[in-house]
This record gives C-alpha cells, sequence and structure tokens, in this order.
C-alpha cells in the first residue's frame, strides 16, 4: 500500500537507525507512521510503502518499509519545506528570501546553480558550502537507498550502510557484499549471503567461502573458543556453505598467507585462530610466565611474623576468633611465596576470609595493593566483605573509549603500568581472554598478581576459558579449598551446592534456606513463582522488599520459562501500571518507573554521574543492574541508577536495557542476591548441565528455591558435560614451563 503526505511532527528519531515515529499528514487525513528514515525532515513530502498495522498501546499506525522522499511542488511547498529546516544554513527568514527570489525554481538551483544563492543576504560562503552540502547529502542519500533497495537492503540497513560507507556503498557492496557482515551492525552472513546471489557471485568463489570462515570462527569465539581444530572448521564449513572440504582447505591456506588467519598445532591437532585471539593468547601465556619467573620485591616481614599477622587478622575477622584451617595457611603461604597464584573454592570455604587475611598481611606490611573483580556487582561485593575499595578491572586499567576509532584502550600497559606492589583479582572464572591480555599487559616486574574464583562456576561470557586453563595446566601455584567452616555448614545452600558439584542429589529442604518445590508443568512452575514473588515468600520468610529482594534465575531465553516471558509476568506483580508511573515502550518490552533493568552489553562510552554531580565518568557494562527512576515518554528517554550512577538512556541505548526480574543464569555470574527461585523443566540439552545448576544455586545467599520437576534436576546434576570450549592457554603454559630459556 502506498501513501503519499507531509511528514508532521516527529515523535521519535534514533539516528543510529533511522527508526522514526512521526504525523503523517496526507489529504484525506492524519495519521501515526512507524519506519526508518535516513533523516527525516517536518514538512518534506514523501511517498511511503507498507501497511497499516495495530499497535497494542497506540493503535493503528501506518508500519513503513520503503520511502522516497518528493520534491515540494510550487513556492508555498518549498518554503514550508525550506523555512523546517531541513537544509542546513537556511532559516525562516533566509528561506523567504530565496523563495521571494526564485520562486519555483528554487530547489533546481540549489541544487544545480548553488552560486546564485550569494546574491541573498546573509549567505556568504561558509553558509553556501553548508548548504550545498546538506542538499547533497539529502539527494545522494535518496539515491543510494533507491540503489541499496534493488539489492535487498532495507531502509533501516541503508541508514547504516550509507553511515559507513557514504556515497561509496553501492561500489562497495558490488566489489565484495560480505563486507556488509563484517562492518554492519543488524546484518549478519546469510542476509550479506543473499545480496551475493543477487549479483551473481558464484557460491564456490573464494571471497564467499572466506567469508562464511571469518563468520563460522566469530560464532564458536560468541561461544567461548579461541581457536578450532582445523578438519572440524572446515567439515562444518563445508557443510555450512555447501561447498567441498578441499575448496575450504584452500581458502583457509590463502586467509593464513595474508595473516588474517594464524594456525598452531597442539599434540598433533592443526589449530585455526583468528589473528587477535591468536596473539592474545600468546602474550597472556609469555606474561604469566615471565611474571612467575621475575624476582619479587624482597617482602617487607619475613614469613613468620607474616603468618602471625595472618591469624591475628583471621581472629578479629572470625566472630568466634576461630583460628586459620590448615588449608587456608597453606594458601596464605603461597600467596606470599609467588609472584602468581590461584586460591579456588566452592561456597563456604573461606575464599573472603584469606583475601582479607591477605590484606591485613599487606596493611601491616605496608605493601600497597588493589582489590578487583570483572564486573561492578562482583566488585561491590568484594568491597563490602574486605571494607576496602574495590573496582573493576576495566576501571582499575583506567579504560578509555574512542568513539572516533571506535577502539577500547587502556590507560595502565606496558609503557604505563600499574603502580601497586600486590593486586588481587576475585571472581576470576569470569575474566576473558582478551581482559586478562589487558590485565596482564599492565604488569610490571616483581608485582604479585593472586586470582581467587570458583573455577567450577560457568566459565567466562567473553572468548576464553582463562582460569580452568590456568589451573589445569599445573604450571601456576594453585590452591583448591574444599573444607566447609563451621559457620558455612549449617547452610543449606552451601551444602546443596557441594552436593551438585559433586554430583548429588539434593533433598528436597536443607537447612531452612534450600528448598526443592515440585512442580510438573510448565504452567503450574510460572504460577508458583507468580505467588512467591507476590507476597507469599514476604509472609513465610520475611523478605519485605520483593523486588530488590528475589531474583528469577532461569537457564534460557525462551518459551514461557525464558527470562521474557518471565519478566513480563513479573513485571505486572512487582510493578503493575498505575497513573502515576510513566512508562515507555522499546521494541517489545515496556519499561515503567519503578522496573528492575539490566545492561546487556557493554557501552564504554556511555556517560554517567553520581548524585549532585559529585563525580561523572563513563562505561555501563553487560550485567550491571539497576532501577528505573524517571521516564520521560514525549523525549523518549529513562533515567535509571545502577549502585551509585545514574545514567540517562535515550536513542539507541534504549535497546542495551531489559527488564531483569527474571534474568539468565549466564547473566548472573559475579552476582549473589537475598532470594534465588530457579524453575526446573525441560530446556535445551545444551543448557542442561551441573555446572549452570551449581552456578544458579551459588548465586542465593539468605534462600534458593528450585520449583519444578525433580527428574529434570537430577537428569541436569548427571550431566557434567562442561562448557565445551576449545582454547590453548593450558597447553601454551605447559609448553612455556618446559623451557626455561623462554620468556
Amino acid at each position: 500500500m502506498t501513501q503519499e503526505g507531509k511528514l508532521g511532527k516527529i515523535i521519535f528519531n534514533n539516528p543510529e537507525n533511522g527508526y522514526t515515529v512521526a504525523i503523517f499528514d496526507t489529504e484525506e487525513g492524519s495519521f501515526r507512521i512507524a519506519g526508518s528514515f535516513a533523516e527525516p525532515k517536518t514538512g518534506a513530502k514523501y511517498r511511503l510503502e507498507g501497511k497499516f498495522t495495530i499497535h497494542p498501546r497506540y493503535g493503528e499506525q501506518f508500519s513503513f518499509t520503503d520511502h522516497e522522499e518528493l520534491m515540494p511542488e510550487g513556492a508555498d511547498a518549498i518554503y514550508e519545506f525550506l523555512a523546517a529546516g531541513n537544509v542546513r544554513g537556511i532559516g525562516p527568514a533566509t528561506a523567504r528570501q530565496i523563495v521571494d527570489t526564485f520562486g519555483d525554481e528554487s530547489l533546481i538551483v540549489i541544487e544545480e546553480t548553488p552560486e546564485k544563492l550569494l546574491h541573498i543576504s546573509g549567505i556568504g560562503a561558509k553558509t553556501l558550502a553548508k548548504i550545498t552540502e546538506s542538499f547533497s547529502e539529502s539527494r545522494e542519500f535518496a539515491n543510494t537507498a533507491i540503489e541499496l533497495r534493488e539489492l535487498g537492503i532495507g531502509m533501516s540497513e541503508a541508514v547504516r550502510v550509507y553511515k559507513i560507507y557514504g556515497k561509496e556503498s553501492v561500489s562497495v557492496i558490488k566489489e565484495n557484499p560480505y563486507t556488509l557482515a563484517d562492518d554492519i551492525r543488524g546484518i549478519n552472513f546469510n542476509m550479506a549471503d543473499n545480496i551475493a546471489a543477487r549479483l551473481g557471485i558464484e557460491p564456490g568463489s573464494s571471497v564467499r567461502i572466506e567469508s562464511g570462515i571469518r563468520y563460522m570462527l566469530k560464532q564458536w569465539a560468541v561461544s567461548g573458543s579461541t581457536l578450532v581444530p582445523e578438519s572440524l572448521l572446515a567439515e562444518r564449513c563445508a557443510a555450512f556453505l555447501d561447498v567441498t572440504i578441499e575448496n575450504v582447505k584452500d581458502s583457509l591456506r590463502d586467509m593464513i598467507f595474508a595473516g588474517e588467519l594464524e594456525e598452531d598445532s597442539f599434540d598433533g591437532v592443526q589449530m585455526i585462530y583468528l589473528y587477535g585471539y591468536y596473539h592474545a593468547e600468546q602474550r597472556v601465556a609469555h606474561a604469566l610466565t615471565s611474571l612467575m619467573r621475575a624476582a619479587s620485591a624482597p617482602f617487607p616481614m619475613d614469613k613468620v611474623n607474616a603468618l602471625y599477622a595472618a591469624e591475628q587478622a583471621a581472629a578479629e575477622l572470625s566472630e568466634d576468633g576461630v583460628e586459620l584451617s590448615d588449608e587456608q595457611i597453606k594458601a596464605v603461604e603461597t600467596c606470599l611465596d609467588n609472584n602468581v597464584a590461584i586460591i579456588t573454592g566452592g561456597p563456604g570455604t573461606g575464599k573472603t576470609t584469606i583475601i582479607n587475611t591477605l590484606v591485613r598481611i599487606f596493611d601491616f606490611a605496608g605493601l600497597s595493593y588493589a582489590l578487583a573483580a570483572p564486573t561492578g556487582r562482583a566488585a561491590k561485593r568484594m568491597e563490602e566483605a574486605t571494607g576496602k575499595p574495590a573496582m573493576t578491572i576495566h576501571r582499575l586499567l583506567e579504560f578509555v573509549w574512542s568513539d572516533e576509532e571506535d577502539t577500547l584502550n587502556f590507560g595502565r600497559n606496558e609503557d604505563n603500568p600499574l603502580e601497586q606492589d600486590v593486586i588481587i583479582i576475585d571472581e576470576a572464572s569470569m575474566i576473558d581472554l582478551m581482559l586478562m591480555d589487558g590485565l596482564l599487559n599492565a604488569m610490571k616486574d616483581g608485582t604479585r598478581l593472586i586470582f581467587t574464583g570458583d573455577a567450577d562456576q560457568l566459565p567466562s561470557v567473553g572468548a576464553g576459558n582463562v582460569l580452568r586453563d590456568m589451573i589445569a595446566s599445573e604450571v601456576i601455584p594453585t590452591i583448591r579449598l574444599k573444607a566447609i567452616f563451621r559457620q558455612a555448614s549449617g547452610s543449606g545452600i552451601v551444602t546443596a551446592s557441594h552436593l551438585i558439584n559433586n554430583g548429588e542429589y539434593p533433598e528436597k529442604e536443607i537447612g531452612g534456606d534450600f528448598y526443592i518445590i515440585t512442580r510438573n508443568s510448565e504452567n503450574s512452575i510460572a504460577d508458583t513463582i507468580k505467588d512467591f514473588a507476590g507476597g507469599r515468600l514476604e509472609s513465610a520468610f520475611g523478605f519485605v522488599n520483593s523486588a530488590d529482594d528475589i531474583q528469577v534465575l532461569t537457564p534460557t531465553k525462551r518459551g514461557m520459562l525464558g527470562a521474557p516471558s518471565l519478566n513480563s509476568m513479573l513485571q505486572e506483580v512487582l510493578n503493575p501500571p498505575a497513573e502515576d508511573k510513566a512508562e515507555l515502550k522499546v521494541g517489545q518490552i515496556t519499561f515503567r518507573e519503578g522496573d528492575k533493568v539490566m545492561q546487556l552489553r557493554n557501552n564504554y562510552g556511555a556517560e554517567w554521574r553520581t548524585d549532585y554531580f559529585t563525580t561523572e565518568g563513563e562505561g555501563v557494562f553487560n550485567g550491571d543492574m539497576g532501577i528505573v527512576e524517571a521516564v520521560n515518554s514525549a523525549d523518549k528517554k529513562m533515567t535509571v541508577r545502577m549502585d551509585d550512577r545514574i545514567i540517562d538512556y535515550e536513542g539507541e541505548m534504549l535497546e542495551e536495557l531489559d527488564l531483569a526480574y527474571a534474568i539468565t543464569v549466564h547473566k548472573s555470574q559475579g552476582s549473589e542476591f537475598p532470594v534465588v527461585i530457579i524453575p526446573m523443566y525441560s530446556f535445551p540439552p545444551m543448557l542442561m548441565t551441573r555446572n549452570l545448576l551449581y552456578t544458579a544455586v551459588t548465586r542465593g545467599k539468605g534462600l534458593v528455591l528450585i520449583v519444578g520437576d525433580p527428574g529434570r534436576l537430577r537428569a541436569m546434576i548427571d550431566n557434567n558435560r562442561a562448557d565445551e570450549r576449545y582454547t590453548g592457554l593450558k597447553e601454551r603454559l605447559i609448553m612455556l614451563d618446559a623451557d626455561p630459556f623462554i620468556v
């Protein structure tokens, strides 16, 4: 269906992808429209292609998939178009002069003989340059968008393409359409492949196969692998692209020769890396080896006095004066004797006590130290546990985001290393390869580096298996804590966690804080979770502030028990609509003042402030959680408080938020919650693993409820298949350790 008219009031516009909501004025009346413009112009005339749809909140609107800007005809229409500010350098007064001078020919003059505008009062050389550039860009995009449409690229994607490639968009795509998959967010390999087919590129062409190889390697990286066995990669790529394995291997050889990929061999098996992961893995292995072999700075206290200080610190920290266990003493000694050390263990095994003890020893010894963790919530927990300042690893490394280069850099690096004598990193299982590379690059010779964490939890979201690889190499001094302390032994959560981790089945009720509640259908599981959140927990256990206290952790995003579905249900229970609560719909999600929300991706350039603007900074990270404090529906903005940071969300940033009453277990890493509720039903096999369940249960601090099918729970415990990742750090550490001359 086609509609012609003028663009009226613009209600919302996202400059990144062009998505616009506006009023459209036609001869038959005005109505609401929604779709993508490159640069919507109030008063401009358009021909829209689309259909009328029903919006759940705003009613009928015309959703368009394509548009064509029509140049206004007649002096009055041209004046209205120019006066609306659609051409930079022309305002209402200048527009009147132009139209009075050139009449119906005004736009032709601007496009073909713009020098005539110099006769208009107020238009000089600089203003003329603005006018011609602005008008040219508008016409240029309109023409480019038409050509892109013929290639199968929709308007929202066309906006992104034009922002990257400009007037060269069509020529770049025709030369190699697969660059779209590498450069344009929102365009994947399959879309680029369809465009390539339109352009007549053969399925067996090298440019297609090479793009497919890059795509497959990136997909493996998203799943955590830094490398892939060559035979497996060739086999999967050949099947995916419907070409021969020989074709894929030929392209692999070309890409390796060109330096785009790297190859290596472990135990006689050829491995293929994307360039960046290969060199990051090498740097991490060499840096760890170098740190371990370096002469550390002399310790200011002898070991006897240091351990005495440790015992004193432990007694002060313990409520009943319990001394350090032999395991803990050994852990402390290991950290004092070595430049790099790892302390790992499950809940209740005393990792926090060891960190506190070490901190006090370093205080007594006069050593400087820094405490850090991969996420903001983990750093906050570390700070609360030690009473000492802690921060994210990104902040420790003084990250700097460059908008112009679209890159992340660290202010602390080889040329400007961290100055502390000791660096203690908690929740080390969450560190991915690239972050580890940045951290080690900032270490100066003689620095002590201590990692603590639970190696049995889920690995990092990013590529790599850093903590497990370091431990498995048996090169880095590691203490695995196993004994559960008396103050933790009475906890049902701790007991259940260790049973699960050992492959044993917990009882339906343990210690008054761990329960398995049997429900045999998705509907009954969802209803039970709804009942608990709606007040049942408050009456039974005294958790008054339900929205803050209760966190639902689900293995999946899909289905009735997936995070989106549960969020919709829980929002209606915990934060229902009210006249005094403003709302804002973003995609399929309605955000409301008071909602619990989570950041979905790292945004290093996002600006934040604290109350009264006493501090300002940049950076909001994947997994950060907060509360919506204010919603400005008219301006499509929201203000969110994340701990002590206040962030304004608008435009494309709004797409980075999700409701967080229910989140996936992967998103919960590094966090603890007073109450954790875990739905248990039939989920995809790759998610029904022991370490995922173990991670979920260990997130609970005061109460854990598993609601669902006990048979599925037992099957999950039986499935000890770890998250299969292909990485090479373990092998590299072993090889370097075997050769004392390599550093």
